[in-house]
């Protein structure tokens, strides 16, 4: 198994670089393949979270997400362990995010030549405004695939850029006693913020979604946004 090759951020190098529009709250989508192999049914079976890299052992960043992990296993029938030796599960994990790359997105109207074809029949779905005296015209196009709402591109005949990071998470479950492996799952995601903090939750609620899945199945997880108070 390769690690996940995404550049680790610190607590300090969070710095929440998200680029949604201000108050929008978008469901968070992430692409999960789980794969397991006469992985026990939950019957209290104990379990040990540990980090796939060591340098993340001890952490209190990795702690934190470890907790979340082992809230979702309670909640399917497994219960922690003290210690390694006492456990019949461990559990390793690893997540990152990368460095992000620019996208470039143009908002042609209908009087763009190059209107009815890409935009109009490809990914991006047209938001339509309805002017003065009932004239129709496109405002912009709505991203369907990234977390944090609108695409750019709002404006006539405008052309903008913006940065999109892609995020994973890697679980593994193995029987403590002889090392063997049960389960390994992947999941992974786009979208215009880069912390972790933010985004390693939902990669987690994404895995345990369905858990333990199908076994060789990549499905679309889609996590409601949080509701606010």
């Amino acid at each position: 198994m390769n690690k996940i090759n995404f550049r680790r951020l610190g607590l300090a190098a969070m710095t929440g670089a998200a680029l949604a529009l201000a108050g929008c709250a978008t469901p968070f989508k992430a692409d999960v393949a789980r794969f397991q192999s006469q992985l026990p049914a939950p019957q209290g079976q104990s379990f040990v979270v540990e980090a796939s890299d060591p340098a993340l052992q001890g952490g209190i960043e990795f702690r934190q997400y470890a907790n979340i992990v082992a809230g979702e296993l309670t909640r399917y029938g497994y219960r922690p362990a003290a210690n390694r030796e006492s456990a019949d599960l461990v559990v390793r994990m690893d997540y990152g995010v990368d460095k992000g790359r620019e996208r470039v997105v143009s908002s042609p109207g209908f009087g763009d030549p190059w209107y009815g074809g890409f935009y109009r029949r490809g990914f991006y779905r047209p938001v339509i405004v309805t002017g003065r005296g009932g004239r129709r015209y496109v405002y912009g196009y709505r991203d369907p695939f990234l977390w944090g709402g609108f695409g750019p591109g709002w404006g006539y005949n405008d052309v903008s850029s913006y940065t999109v990071y892609t995020s994973g998470l890697k679980l593994e479950i193995d029987r403590a006693a002889d090392g063997s492996r049960l389960f390994e799952g992947h999941a992974e995601a786009q979208s215009r913020d880069n912390n972790l903090q933010t985004l390693v939750p939902n990669l987690v609620e994404a895995m345990f979604t369905g858990f333990p899945g199908n076994s060789g199945e990549r499905v679309r997880i889609t996590v409601a946004p949080p509701e606010k108070g």
